[in-house]
């Protein structure tokens, strides 16, 4: 497969974790911070000494990975995404990547939106060139790296995934106990996705160097393979979402052999609840220049 240079961002989620009350005291966040946090998508909250949104930071870091084309699934209210965007639905020039807007429709009789299969099922609809190329696809409230960007940009393979070394993520052993397991074969292929796994079935899903793999859900796809997966997409049972390793499952039932795993031993910043500001802010302060854009026009 040739290298693709389009990424799909998804960021139609109604943020709900980050919109519950702050369990600590002494949290440090500042009445803006929470304000922020409690009104506007996560990847819109401003953070670092630019106050730039956690997306001007995921973008700049797919700018340099050598991505041209950023397609963002909002949810039915665009409006915040298209004002720090570009108002126009298709091709809105921004720093040197061209951005496009998909929307994440709420079915009729539900509250919330139907999942990430869902969101990307809408997307290559609405962007329906989407179902013929290659494309990488990531949630908006992580910041992934430029190395784990171009990994799945530059990749051979039709489809591939990033598989986070577990024990490099500084988290939490609760959240990293939540993250879904995957089993490769030898070759690094994908075999099987398990969520929430016990201590007992964790054993069984180490590698060939005894490491657990984890997704931080971000893939690459080729469209006419992911597309079809993603229309039958089943709820999850408890959640009842339509969710991307579902549809990924599918894929590589249908078509084995088909994802391959790219090892990465490095942490993944997250923005999940309030407690995650204070941390990521320090994060981009260190990493990040204050002025993000300086060197180039919008």
């Amino acid at each position: 497969m040739n290298t693709t240079n389009t990424l799909v961002i998804l960021a139609g989620g109604l943020s709900s974790r980050m919109k519950k009350a702050i369990q600590e005291k002494d949290h440090g966040l500042s009445t803006e911070e929470i304000e922020a946090a409690n009104s506007r998508s996560k990847g819109l909250i401003p953070l670092g000494k630019g106050k730039r949104p956690l997306l001007d930071y995921l973008l700049y870091n797919a700018r340099e990975a050598g991505f041209k084309r950023v397609v963002i699934i909002t949810g039915e209210n665009s409006e915040a995404f298209k004002s720090q965007y570009g108002n126009k639905q298709e091709e809105n020039s921004f720093h040197g990547l061209s951005i496009s807007f998909a929307t994440q429709r709420i079915p009729e009789g539900r509250e919330k939106p139907l999942g990430t299969a869902d969101a990307l099922l809408q997307a290559m609809q609405q962007q329906d060139w989407l179902q013929k190329t290659s494309f990488v696809v990531c949630n908006s409230d992580n910041l992934y790296s430029v190395k784990a960007l171009l990994l799945l940009r530059e990749s051979k393979a039709a489809n591939a995934l990033i598989s986070y070394d577990r024990d490099r993520l500084l988290f939490s052993t609760e959240r990293i106990n939540r993250f879904a397991l995957m089993k490769f074969d030898e070759h690094e292929l994908l075999l099987d996705i398990i969520e929430k796994p016990t201590p007992e079935e964790s054993l069984g899903y180490a590698d060939s160097t005894g490491k657990l793999r984890v997704s931080m859900n971000i893939f690459l796809f080729y469209g006419p393979m992911i597309y079809p997966n993603l229309q039958v997409c089943p709820l999850h049972p408890v959640r009842l979402e339509k969710e991307i390793p579902a549809a990924l499952l599918l894929m590589i039932k249908a078509n084995p052999g088909t994802v391959k795993g790219i090892p990465l031993a490095e942490h993944v910043p997250d923005l999940t609840s309030k407690e995650d500001i204070r941390i990521l802010r320090s994060y981009l302060d260190d990493h990040f220049p204050s002025a993000l854009w300086e060197s180039s026009e919008p």
